[in-house]
């Protein structure tokens, strides 16, 4: 249930109006598709701004992304030049030991190159999607960390790309891991506490993850 806005001209040439849901929230539709998004906001005289903005970006899109850029700089002078390198960067500072390692290693795969100087203003969810081209799980999962990172710290304004249309993480085939390659893993740890912990995954026959959370109450011990 809604209730229009009436206030607002229906000027043929806009492409959004904006309505009002019964919770009071705001929303704004694009009328040639019907798609709608919250505004965020219970106040009607901040909705009509929005949509004046929406609808001049419509009619003006280069004058108006200087103007906007204008503002942003204003507000934050990063936020137009800030790079998904400095994100990723900022990130690992945040991490610790073993994480700081893992992501350290992480952020230098090479399907993150198209996008390192890529300021995050300018990202469209065609230059993530050429990220995730080969389907690498860890890309995808690594990737989707880094792009929510950015929005929770309110450096990209809205989400590149919906959680609902990120492309489905697709495991391969899983299978026990082999003598020899478990030798050759063994031979290249050089902490002898890791190593003896990949010897007790090997005899016990258990993943790294249930045997770091095994306990004595999980052993049957008069078996």
């Amino acid at each position: 249930m809604r209730r229009s806005l009436t206030t607002v001209s229906d000027d043929m040439s806009d492409k959004f109006r904006i309505f009002c849901r019964a919770s009071g929230v705001w929303y704004v539709e694009e009328k040639a598709t019907k798609a709608q998004h919250s505004l965020r906001t219970r106040d009607q005289t901040e909705a009509q701004r929005l949509l004046q903005a929406k609808n001049e970006a419509h009619r003006q899109p280069a004058i108006n992304v200087q103007i906007a850029r204008a503002y942003l700089n204003a507000s934050d002078p990063k936020l137009v030049s800030r790079t998904w390198q400095e994100v990723m960067d900022t990130l690992v500072r945040f991490k610790r030991d073993e994480t700081f390692r893992r992501w350290s290693v992480a952020i230098k795969d090479k399907n993150y190159d198209c996008i390192r100087q890529v300021s995050l203003l300018e990202t469209r969810p065609d230059h993530l999607l050429q990220v995730l081209e080969d389907g690498k799980v860890s890309t995808n999962v690594y990737l989707r960390r880094i792009h929510n990172f950015a929005l929770s710290m309110d450096w990209l304004l809205r989400p590149v790309i919906p959680k609902a249309n990120w492309p489905i993480v697709s495991h391969g085939v899983k299978r026990a891991i082999t003598l020899d390659e478990h030798h050759r893993v063994v031979g290249r740890e050089q902490n002898p506490e890791r190593r003896a912990f990949y010897w007790l995954c090997w005899y016990l026959g258990g993943s790294q993850k249930d045997i770091a959370e095994l306990i004595a109450e999980d052993v049957d011990w008069a078996g």
